[in-house]
């Protein structure tokens, strides 16, 4: 934490992971400017006001991922997975009761 002010680390069903001490997981904000069109200095602004933070804590977002991109990576694709899962189990049930 001392390396990158600002982010914390939080305990929770995945593990230990990286986040911003006042916002969201590093991986979703990593998430969020992979899904945006924009690309440099625009793409951080859109990113920042998407999840309605300072673009300052995007770009801190940023700076850790470059320093941790497989760990951010690991997150996103164990996201990605219980997303489809958590999809599919949910169309099944909707099936059911239709």
């Amino acid at each position: 934490m001392a390396e990158y002010p600002g982010v914390v680390f939080k305990d929770g069903p995945s593990g230990r992971r990286a986040a911003l001490a006042i916002g969201p997981d590093i991986w979703e904000v990593i998430k969020v400017l992979r899904e945006i069109d924009e690309r440099g200095e625009a793409a951080v602004t859109a990113a920042a006001e998407a999840l309605v933070l300072p673009p300052a804590k995007v770009q801190l977002a940023l700076t850790y991922y470059s320093g941790f991109p497989d760990e951010v990576d690991d997150e996103i694709a164990q996201a990605e997975t219980a997303s489809v899962a958590a999809e599919a189990a949910w169309e099944s049930q909707r099936r059911l009761l239709a």
